[in-house]
């Protein structure tokens, strides 16, 4: 998984857990692509102090992964549900086909 997508992924899972102000500058760092420059401008703080709370709160995002396994355990349901609905492809009955594709739908909802 590439680098950015994973800390995107464990900020979507964990991101309740960090500081207004960690969320905030992980937010834009990995989900609006700015530089540690236009983080820091705004906030009154350098470029280095961007970095360093961001390898901070990466290692943080990574001690709840490491403890908690949610990401990865939502990534393998994701994956599960992707199998059924294939599998449910060769199901010739439409009505149950319907019904495993409302499932599927309503599964990945309450992801």
């Amino acid at each position: 998984m590439a680098k950015e997508l994973k800390f995107v992924m464990l900020l979507d899972c964990y991101g309740d857990l960090l500081t207004e102000h960690q969320r905030n500058i992980m937010e834009m760092y990995y989900c609006e692509d700015l530089s540690l420059a236009e983080i820091g401008e705004p906030l009154g703080i350098t470029r280095q102090a961007v970095r360093s709370l961001i390898k901070r709160t990466e290692e943080l995002l990574l001690n709840y992964e490491s403890k908690l396994h949610f990401a990865e355990r939502l990534r393998s349901m994701r994956e599960c549900f992707g199998n059924i609905a294939e599998l449910s492809e060769n199901v010739r009955d439409s009505v149950l086909k319907e019904k495993i594709s409302a499932e599927i739908t309503k599964g990945l909802g309450l992801l």
